[in-house]
């Protein structure tokens, strides 16, 4: 090859590497239609199913007692599951003030359920998110993950589970609702 064939072809080498590589930085946040979370402050791990058929996420829980306190709606609630780590069967109580009531309809009719924030942390960050709460036990599944939260989270690949290990910790960021809210009005 002569040399000015091999300075043009590397130089052309050159202007594509220079193009992907700012392509490859913003591509999204890809994940599998299954990954692993954490519930917390508790810090179980359970499995968390994507499903772009719900818009609002939904956690398992039973024992669901509705209260108020200083003038508002909340509920009380205990969350029972495997640990999708260690296997063991664990069991914690939340109380959380009622973001809303939702009517949910489906192939199974219709159902009335609250709503609550929660902390989930997935990857090496922490959401705050809503959830509708649901007794769940039957289902494989013990935390649902609807568009809303899916958009923060990433895209998903039906053909791959399991992409993203929960690492949180004390210093891990945390994305609050506001927060959250704000991201997705500017589309970052």
């Amino acid at each position: 090859m002569r040399p000015a064939l091999i300075g043009l072809s590397a130089a052309v080498a050159s202007l594509v590497f220079s193009a992907i590589a700012p392509a490859e930085a913003a591509r999204p946040n890809v994940i599998g239609w299954v990954e692993k979370g954490k519930i917390m402050p508790w810090g179980a791990t359970a499995k968390f199913k994507m499903d772009t058929g719900a818009l609002t996420s939904s956690m398992h829980a039973e024992h669901i007692e509705a209260f108020e306190k200083e003038g508002e709606d909340w509920v009380r609630f205990d969350i029972e599951l495997e640990d999708a780590e260690t296997g063991k069967q664990l069991e914690q109580r939340f109380e959380r003030r009622v973001i809303r009531k939702v009517k949910l309809s489906g192939a199974g009719g219709s159902d009335h359920r609250v709503t609550v924030l929660m902390n989930v942390c997935f990857g090496d960050a922490i959401f705050e998110e809503e959830f509708s709460l649901d007794d769940r036990d039957d289902l494989n599944y013990p935390v649902l993950i609807g568009r809303r939260t899916i958009e923060h989270f990433g895209v998903i690949d039906v053909t791959r589970t399991f992409t993203k290990d929960p690492t949180c910790d004390d210093h891990s960021k945390v994305y609050d609702r506001e927060t959250l809210q704000a991201i997705s009005e500017v589309g970052l």
